[in-house]
């Protein structure tokens, strides 16, 4: 019997895992109720939302915990009702400025090529790896906060890519070599971030299995051989935050996220037309979906405004990203701000990506619940692009149920020395 069935058999016949995946957005609370069979596939049986009030998050962060725990609450409860089971363990997806995901390569000289390598002697490496990524997380955070120090905490790590002399290899332990090569994709958040999200699950009195960056999540949600060879962008467009991960060569090599969201299409609205916000939100809504409206000419405008802004956070983190190197040539998108048409159309513009290290004009694609291939939805009520961030948290869960492999091994070794 697999570890998962072990931990979460509800009764001495219970032929399924399940779990819950928690996206705590800045516009809604989202829960799914799944389950998980023998050969890692997902089936989702429960589907919840709550929306959020204007000041329990901001920008992706928890700024009232009580009301984010209620909120939540009810979004399981609807998802629980609806699957007629509640797991006690679940994944959350974290998101924020803040939030810093980048992958670390570290190469290393061996003096004795000729002799195999070992444990130890991996683990070594892998230790040099996550300090050095430790310290760049702390200098990126401190510099952006401006405080003299922050507790930065890991969020989560995975090993992305390991070589021996050039030569591509799972698990490096018995090869011999001169060279080695390890690849470690990390995510780090501030300690008072990290710690809301933890107090959320504790108070929901749901044991935590992980914490996931969410853009690394739907960045890891479509495991097409198109992605892993021709690589691609992956833009969630959320309520409080853009988040922005780039998988080139294979892997995942860095994921960001700055502070502009479907929230700011609203307040603008809202401001421009001296609407309360509710009724902005309704309206953008309604626009976006191509809805006849009266003043839609003047919300055309405002939104065009806005998206002007946001095109070019985007461009400032895909420069960053890119460090220098060609950018693929698809984007994937996701989120309920990526149902306006002005947001894939400004990405799909000359003066957009003229300015960028594109080889072509991208491909930009709408992502839908149904290019999960390992996640069956029964309840049909994952329908559209704002779904996709939650199906992804559901597939980092049903990822943790496979067998660890000697890399991923020696990690959690390091890391639970690290202490981190």
């Amino acid at each position: 019997m697999s570890f998962w069935r072990r931990i979460w058999q509800r009764d001495e016949t219970a032929a399924l895992a399940a779990c819950t995946a928690l996206d705590v957005g800045t516009e809604f609370a989202k829960a799914l109720v799944f389950e998980i069979d023998d050969e890692g596939h997902g089936t989702v049986r429960g589907v919840g939302r709550k929306r959020q009030g204007l000041a329990h998050m901001q920008s992706g962060t928890v700024t009232d915990i009580a009301a984010v725990v209620d909120n939540c609450a009810v979004a399981l409860q609807e998802a629980e009702e609806m699957a007629g089971f509640r797991p006690s363990q679940c994944v959350i997806g974290i998101a924020g400025e803040l939030v810093k995901g980048f992958t670390t390569t570290h190469s290393q000289e061996r003096k004795r090529a000729d002799t195999p390598i070992t444990d130890a002697e991996l683990q070594r490496l892998i230790d040099g790896v996550q300090r050095e990524a430790l310290r760049e997380a702390e200098r990126a955070i401190t510099w952006e906060t401006g405080l003299p120090q922050v507790d930065v905490r890991l969020v989560h790590a995975a090993v992305t890519a390991a070589a021996i002399d050039g030569y591509p290899v799972t698990n490096p332990v018995g090869f011999q070599g001169r060279h080695v090569r390890i690849s470690i994709f990390n995510a780090f958040a501030p300690l008072v971030h990290l710690g809301a999200l933890q107090s959320v699950a504790s108070q929901l009195d749901l044991e935590l299995l992980e914490v996931v960056a969410e853009p690394y999540a739907v960045a890891r949600v479509l495991g097409t051989d198109q992605v892993q060879q021709a690589g691609a962008l992956f833009i969630d467009v959320g309520g409080g935050t853009t988040d922005v991960a780039l998988v080139r060569s294979g892997g995942i090599e860095g994921t960001r996220m700055f502070a502009l969201g479907g929230r700011a299409f609203t307040k603008s609205i809202a401001d421009r037309l001296d609407l309360p916000f509710p009724r902005a939100e309704a309206l953008k809504v309604d626009y976006a979906r191509g809805l006849e409206l009266d003043r839609r000419g003047e919300m055309g405008s405002i939104i065009a405004e806005d998206v002007a802004v946001w095109a070019a956070g985007v461009e400032l983190v895909l420069e960053e990203l890119a460090g220098g190197d060609l950018l693929p040539g698809r984007i994937y998108m996701c989120g309920g701000g990526s149902r306006l048409a002005e947001i894939p159309a400004a990405l799909r513009a000359e003066r957009f990506w003229k300015r960028l290290p594109f080889s072509r004009p991208p491909e930009v694609v709408i992502m839908a619940p149904e290019q999960v291939e390992t996640i069956r939805d029964t309840t049909k009520l994952l329908i559209d692009q704002q779904d996709v961030t939650p199906l992804g948290l559901a597939y980092q869960a049903i990822e943790l149920q496979t067998l660890e492999d000697p890399l991923d091994a020696a990690l959690r070794r390091v890391l639970r020395a690290m202490k981190v």
